[in-house]
């Protein structure tokens, strides 16, 4: 049997999925109920439907294929244990980061001794972004739908942005305006080094 009939896929079929209405499109209205009143109107594709199993998110089946565990230039620093990488494009947010272990981990088989250093390294991340001159808030999401290995996001809230708050901020990267790359390299420096100022090396070579 081969791989692509290993995953050859069907409707995912539970009492939750059966109450969903596929080929519907649904009522986004409530997006422009949020907090963060950032949309006026949300008009939403049809609902797709469900389909299982899902295909392997990047390095699940082979850790050689993981980006994550690879070296990069995008390293702005790390530890003995983890990494934060960025600077892949100019965008319109200060500062956007992925944090990572340097070794290949699942959220799920991840060892508590080295999960035990991330609180910790997301407090310094915080402390790190909020010293950008623009930047009110850091945030933290985790979605790991597209790679295997155990990754956050960390995204600067600008000062004074009301309609950036909570989980709408990432959308704002590709609408407001765009930062000149000197900036963007020189936000990232004030995080490398910050963070180094605590440990680990700013800029490893890669």
């Amino acid at each position: 049997m081969t791989l692509d009939e290993d995953l050859a896929q069907h409707p995912a079929d539970t009492e939750w999925h059966r109450l969903q209405k596929v080929g519907d499109v649904p009522d986004g209205s409530w997006v422009t109920r949020g907090p963060a009143n950032a949309y006026a109107s949300v008009t939403m594709r049809p609902l797709e439907p469900f389909l299982v199993p899902e295909k392997p998110r990047g390095g699940e089946l082979d850790p050689n294929d993981c980006h994550s565990c690879r070296p990069s230039e995008h390293t702005i620093w790390h530890d003995e244990h983890w990494q934060v990488r960025g600077g892949w494009e100019t965008g319109g947010l200060p500062f956007i980061g992925a944090i990572s272990p340097r070794e290949h981990w699942l959220l799920e088989d991840a060892p508590v001794e080295m999960l035990a250093g991330l609180g910790p390294l997301m407090q310094r991340i915080s402390q790190a972004v909020k010293t950008i001159p623009s930047v009110a808030r850091c945030h933290f999401s985790r979605w790991n739908d597209g790679s295997a290995h155990l990754h956050l996001w960390a995204f600067a809230r600008p000062a004074g942005m009301m309609q950036g708050r909570g989980a709408v901020l990432s959308y704002w990267d590709g609408m407001l305006t765009e930062m000149p790359e000197t900036m963007m390299r020189d936000y990232i420096e004030i995080v490398a080094e910050a963070l180094a100022e605590q440990g680990g090396q700013a800029f490893p070579t890669p």
